[in-house]
């Protein structure tokens, strides 16, 4: 009972969206389906006016004006069949656009509510999965609303008109073919409701199929390194076997439902001969609202009705399957539009500005001055703030989920132009405390202040304006390389860009690329080196120009040489910022104004190199071992 809520929740908010976008030409299409369904039952009534034509002249002798009447009724039908063809080709075209023009508006729905979706969402969810809504699902409601949708209105109109004229002409081969619709409803929903479910069940898997599959070609070098092409077979075909099953069940009772309802349905042509032969042979009175005698003219055509009502019913039960499948494809999409965005409360917002004889005032370009332009509800005034990058964050505790916490009780303070490092495993937390500072994930416990604004009155998106990162995975868009490092402030020069880059050191091996600045970058940037392509997200960052940096191990893949020529890179550009860098080279830290030693998401020393040095602590042991961090 409640999956069929479900799907009925889902039909309906399916058609209500149809209608938000197309709210005339839906109406049009459907009068045009009506009017070219309605059309396909004339045959039967000119049938029975011919029959009863030639009956009639056959007991009165009089043939005089049988070819003209006949001629008149065809002339009659070929009229209606134009309308008919008029109005088939027109709604065919208008599904046509109507079915394109929602597909855009929905993956442009979808692509939209991505960009709002916290960062926790892409970390919990596989990527795989997301990708197969945008294309399997997609497809799915793609034949559902092109294919069946009009097909089931077409054969629920036909089977309501053919039906209404079975009344009209014999109730009593009517209440014949209406004991046949309970047996075949009966089926239809035995059989159809049983593949529902597994037609959901089956996108689900295909989700996870093509997960697998993309996080294969990610790691194809790391499978052929360890030699592991045979246990990712393995892996593969048991997620494969289990799509299997399930597509297998969904389709065996899809399938099963079209030969059973054609079989039915010849057995009810069957039933209805037999029936109207008795009722003639019994000269049984005939109930109808024409009035008409129970006769050759009204069986032969009633004949003739009972086939076109059952084709009909095939036809429903041959869009069932799309159906089914096209509903599980829309949950799945309404599912992902219907994700909670990232909340954002702040007010707190970041302006340019120019510092005139000490006065701060706002401007509309850049200047490389910010301040924090924070509103007062309770008077109404609006103060500035010069943003300086002191960010101080007290007694704070995190997790990831309530039942794990991995931060306890950090605090600490950067002060503007501080370098603070975090040294320790993998696992104690140092990632983490940056991914508080930008909001990635909100604290359960504690504060974050910056430049004395707690961050949650901050809007995000001004927060992570003011902040420059670099990750230790770089990624870069397709595009030429000037576009992969104006990403860090679309509104960049030239050349700023170019100067972007010569300050971290990336100019020499650009200008050596085939096309220099505008070679075109692919396959996050696969005709570049691991280390080529982490100064290129170095010098995105340059760009930007933000007065604080997070360097999460931003030389992790980057070998010694370039290293040392990225370091001086990087300390003209860490030069007068608060920045925090993660790494996994000591030497890269030594000198930091404050290093931070974690151990478990909590702060064992701090200190400066020397300080840590001459305690003998955490720190001592790991710089002296000759063993990195990681």
């Amino acid at each position: 009972m409640m999956q069929s809520k479900s799907k009925m929740t889902t039909i309906k908010r399916l058609l209500k969206t149809l209608f938000e976008f197309h709210p005339v030409i839906i109406p049009v299409t459907v009068v045009c389906i009506i009017f070219s369904a309605i059309v396909g039952a004339f045959p039967s009534i000119f049938m029975q006016n011919v029959i009863a034509l030639v009956e009639s002249s056959w007991q009165t002798g009089d043939w005089d004006q049988v070819g003209s009447k006949i001629l008149s009724f065809v002339g009659i039908l070929v009229i209606f069949y134009v309308l008919s063809l008029c109005s088939s080709l027109l709604y065919n075209q208008l599904m046509a656009l109507i079915t394109q023009d929602f597909l855009k508006r929905m993956r442009e729905k979808m692509f939209n509510v991505m960009q709002d979706l916290p960062v926790k969402f892409f970390d919990t969810t596989n990527h795989g999965d997301i990708m197969s809504r945008y294309t399997n699902d997609i497809d799915t409601m793609r034949q559902m609303v092109s294919q069946s949708f009009p097909q089931l209105m077409i054969s629920a109109v036909s089977v309501t008109t053919v039906f209404s004229l079975m009344l009209y002409f014999c109730l009593w081969l009517a209440l014949v073919v209406l004991a046949g619709v309970v047996l075949i409803l009966f089926i239809v929903k035995k059989i159809g409701g049983s593949s529902a479910k597994y037609f959901f069940h089956q996108q689900i898997a295909l989700g996870e199929e093509e997960g697998f599959v993309e996080e294969m070609m990610n790691g194809q070098k790391v499978v052929k390194v360890f030699c592991h092409e045979e246990e990712s077979k393995a892996a593969f075909d048991k997620i494969n076997d289990h799509l299997f099953e399930q597509s297998e069940r969904a389709n065996k009772y899809a399938n099963t439902l079209a030969p059973i309802l054609n079989n039915v349905g010849n057995v009810l042509y069957v039933v209805v001969a037999v029936a109207g032969g008795l009722l003639l042979l019994f000269d049984v009175p005939n109930v109808s609202f024409s009035g008409l005698a129970l006769g050759i003219s009204v069986v032969v055509p009633f004949l003739n009705m009972t086939k076109s009502f059952v084709g009909n019913i095939n036809q429903v039960s041959q869009q069932i399957n799309a159906v089914v499948m096209g509903l599980a494809g829309a949950e799945r999409i309404f599912e992902f539009v219907d994700q909670e965005p990232e909340v954002d409360d702040g007010y707190v917002t970041l302006v340019d500005i120019d510092k005139k004889s000490g006065k701060i005032v706002e401007t509309d370009h850049h200047t490389g001055s910010w301040a924090w332009k924070h509103p007062h509800q309770a008077d109404g005034t609006v103060t500035y703030t010069e943003l300086t990058g002191d960010v101080r964050l007290f007694d704070v505790d995190f997790g990831y989920n309530e039942n794990k916490t991995v931060l306890h009780n950090i605090t600490l303070y950067a002060e503007p132009g501080q370098k603070v490092a975090f040294v320790g495993a993998t696992g104690a937390g140092k990632t983490t405390i940056t991914n508080l500072i930008n909001r990635f994930y909100d604290i359960a416990d504690g504060k974050i202040r910056y430049d004395g604004i707690n961050i949650n009155k901050i809007k995000k998106g001004d927060l992570r304006r003011s902040l420059g990162i670099v990750l230790q995975d770089t990624n870069l868009f397709t595009g030429t390389v000037l576009d992969n490092i104006r990403y860090g402030r679309l509104t960049a020069s030239d050349e700023e860009c170019i100067a972007a880059a010569k300050l971290v050191g990336a100019h020499d091996f650009i200008t050596r690329l085939p096309e220099g600045y505008q070679t075109m970058l692919s396959g996050n940037g696969s005709n570049l080196s691991q280390g080529q392509s982490q100064l290129l997200a170095i010098s995105r960052a340059a760009v930007a120009d933000p007065p604080v940096m997070i360097m999460d191990e931003a030389t992790s893949s980057i070998d010694t040489r370039t290293e040392a020529i990225v370091q001086r890179g990087m300390d003209a550009l860490m030069n007068g910022r608060t920045v925090f860098v993660i790494a996994h080279r000591l030497s890269t830290v030594k000198n930091s104004d404050v290093i931070m030693v974690l151990e478990q998401g909590r702060i064992i020393e701090r200190g400066n190199h020397d300080d840590l040095i001459a305690q003998k602590g955490k720190y001592y042991q790991l710089y002296t071992g000759a063993f990195e961090l990681e």
